[in-house]
């Protein structure tokens, strides 16, 4: 079977410092990002606010001890005053609710996971910007050094038609397209340059960086061989975060539902209360009281009913999203799994036509040294090889973008 991949040719090896060229290996950004980038902190953050969520409703099936401590000064007509001092501690333990509290700490959990699931999809979307802004930078680099090959080439080729036409065998046409030809290409040359400043700054906003410093990318882009045999796209999909995390957020609804529902149930409270109260501080009279209380609601204008109905359009409502976006991911796992195939065969056709052109272009410029070629076809040879050179660098990170793109939609995060 035929095969092809991608491969990034890290610049830094060995043990040598990850920064002692002032370059940024894949690895050094994937280790600055996780640490600084925003949206990991933000998601993070959820993730850590969900599981305090659950503390506060764990809370609620736990005993409730207070205490209490309290003086009065009471006056009346024809009498002294009098104060009186009391304190003590009051308990209660709910011991009934229809299950309510039980159904709330799942729906807790699942929403938990739900988090969690959501840190993962956040930093498969910051790993995929990140990959993206990293070969961006690159390109930008090697642009810039393609851009400026070109620039020696066009130079040299209008010492050549300076040459011909000093010695009368070239018309004026001819050598002022070749000047314009060295001016196009010393403006890309500029163009490339701001480029890189550009994708410096793209990388640093997904490092999380406050202050913008110009940085370099180290590595080259380099084609290899990849596996493509088609993968069974409904089997990936149920790996990935995102249904992950639709499911979690379904089972919350359906747990959701299960607690409104419960809340037509009474609660039944074990309460125990202990103290001392006195006109005298310190007080001395002791006194204690323990027993069961149950509440049962009757009417509350419809609360409760339409609490039941607000849950479970809740859980369609999630059931609906997860099928939908369950058929989502297969599509885009099949989309990008294919734009990927295409971008790395891409690259390599457009190898062999930058390897035809530079054949063409020697010869032809042999040919046109010595007459046997006009200006014209070598001209549209030339200006072949350089689109082709052009071509290919677009091509290759075209293929590392697009396979970028598959390993986010397959759910791949910067741990992986």
């Amino acid at each position: 079977m035929k095969k092809f991949a991608l491969f990034l040719l890290i610049g830094v090896v060995g043990t040598a410092p990850a920064f002692a060229d002032g370059a940024l290996s894949w690895q050094d950004c994937v280790t600055e990002a996780r640490q600084h980038n925003p949206d990991l902190v933000s998601a993070k953050e959820k993730l850590h606010g969900a599981q305090a969520e659950k503390a506060v409703t764990r809370s609620g099936i736990l005993p409730q001890v207070s205490t209490n401590a309290s003086t009065s000064t009471d006056k009346a007509e024809d009498r002294d005053k009098t104060k009186t001092y009391s304190y003590g501690v009051t308990a209660k333990q709910l011991l009934f609710d229809g299950f309510k509290s039980v159904y709330d700490l799942s729906s807790a959990d699942q929403n938990i996971k739900a988090a969690a699931y959501n840190y993962e999809i956040t930093s498969s979307n910051v790993r995929l910007n990140l990959w993206s802004a990293y070969v961006g930078l690159l390109y930008a680099q090697e642009s810039l050094n393609v851009t400026k090959d070109i620039v020696a080439r066009r130079k040299q080729n209008l010492d050549l038609v300076q040459l011909q036409y000093d010695g009368g065998k070239e018309h004026k046409g001819s050598l002022l397209t070749a000047k314009a030809n060295l001016a196009q290409a010393q403006f890309e040359v500029e163009q490339a340059a701001r480029n890189v400043e550009l994708y410096q700054r793209r990388l640093h906003k997904q490092l999380g960086r406050e202050n913008f410093t110009p940085i370099t990318a180290s590595g080259d882009l380099i084609i290899r061989d990849i596996d493509t045999e088609k993968p069974v796209f409904e089997t990936l999909v149920d790996a990935t975060p995102l249904l992950k995390q639709l499911v979690a957020e379904k089972e919350s609804a359906r747990l959701g539902l299960k607690s409104s529902q419960a809340a037509l149930f009474p609660e039944v409270y074990a309460n125990a209360s202990a103290g001392k109260s006195d006109n005298v501080w310190p007080p001395q009279a002791r006194s204690w009281s323990a027993g069961f209380s149950v509440s049962f609601p009757i009417f509350q204008g419809g609360l409760q009913q339409a609490g039941i109905s607000k849950a479970r359009a809740g859980f369609e409502q999630a059931k609906a999203d997860m099928r939908s976006g369950r058929d989502g991911v297969i599509l885009t796992l099949a989309e990008t799994w294919t734009q990927w195939q295409d971008a790395v065969a891409q690259a390599r056709i457009q190898e062999q036509f930058l390897e035809a052109s530079r054949e063409r272009a020697r010869i032809t410029e042999a040919q046109y040294s010595s007459g046997l070629s006009t200006f014209n076809d070598w001209s549209l040879i030339e200006d072949a090889l350089v689109s082709n050179e052009k071509a290919v660098l677009q091509a290759k990170a075209s293929a590392f973008t697009s396979e970028a793109s598959w390993l986010q939609a397959k759910g791949e995060t910067l741990d992986e």
